[in-house]
Parts: structure tokens; sequence; C-alpha cells
């Protein structure tokens, strides 16, 4: 029997299905990529499980809003704990840094993702806050993955390994 919390996040998973925050893939599609993209890379449960959720803020069982990252952290955080909606909320930091700080990350963008960093403020310096928390790597890592999250066909975890990875999140 499923609890209450997996029961939600795979309802927020499904929910992306339609959502087009790109112009490739759906959320769903890209949630379940950037997903498969943190496992290959090696990371554990919870950078995966962030990497799959950080874009929950567009589910439209939610109310979407331009703060998307923040909604996630924040409906992450007392469900699957500290780190999982710190790195899922601290997403948007991280491509405001890259894009300022890292040579070419700008022109290796999609043409939506350019979009909405003019929206969430442009290119960047963020403050200590992000940069000196010890996780601030991983945001990094989740950024990556996040990016390159955008192909059609690409591998892809499926919605049930997702919740396999919560379920074991939820028991840590």
């Amino acid at each position: 029997m499923k609890s209450v919390v997996l029961e939600e996040a795979e309802a927020i998973l499904w929910s992306l299905r339609g959502v087009w925050d790109e112009d490739a893939v759906d959320d769903l599609d890209h949630a379940l990529q950037s997903a498969h993209l943190a496992q290959a890379d090696g990371a554990d449960d919870e950078l995966i499980l962030a990497a799959a959720l950080h874009d929950l803020g567009h589910s439209p069982l939610l109310t979407p809003r331009p703060d998307h990252d923040r909604v996630a952290r924040l409906w992450l955080t007392p469900r699957f704990g500290e780190r999982v909606g710190w790195l899922a909320g601290a997403h948007v930091a991280a491509k405001r840094h890259l894009a300022l700080t890292e040579s070419g990350y700008l022109d290796a963008l999609s043409d939506r993702s350019v979009d909405t960093l003019s929206a969430q403020g442009g290119q960047a310096r963020v403050g200590s806050q992000w940069t000196s928390n010890p996780w601030w790597p991983d945001a990094l890592r989740l950024r990556r993955f996040d990016d390159a999250a955008k192909i059609p066909g690409a591998a892809a975890m499926t919605v049930a390994e997702v919740l396999d990875v919560a379920g074991r999140v939820v028991a840590a």
C-alpha cells in the first residue's frame, strides 16, 4: 500500500503529462529524463528525486507560478526532507549563476530556457545563501540534468521507478 506522500508524488508526476514548458518534450518526459540522467551520473536517491520533481511547480494540481522553484521547495521539503526541497528549489539560481560564470553555458540553453532566464532575473551572481551551502555542487549537477533533459525519445526513468526512489527517501 502506497503512503499518502507517494500517492501525491505520483499524482504530481502524471499531472505533468501535456504540460509544455519546453518545445520538444512535455514536463513529464522532462522530469523522467532528468531523473534518468541523475541516476546515470551516480547521484544518490535524494538528488534523483529532486531532479525528477524540480519542475512540479508547473503542475495544474498546484497553482502554477513564475517562481516554480520556490513552489517545488515548499512542496518537497515537508514530504521528502530539506535536501530534496533545497536542491529542487535551487535549480533556477543555478541556471542564473552558470549563465553568468560559465563560458558557453548560455549558448547551449534551449530557446525556451533563455526566455525563462530573462523572466527569472537574468544572469547573476547568486548570493552566498546558495553558493555556501554544502549542497550547491549537487544543485549545479541538477541544473545540468535539467538542461539536458529535453530530447524527444531520450532514455528516461518510469514513474514507477521514480516512486521507488521516493519510497526509499521517505524510508531513510
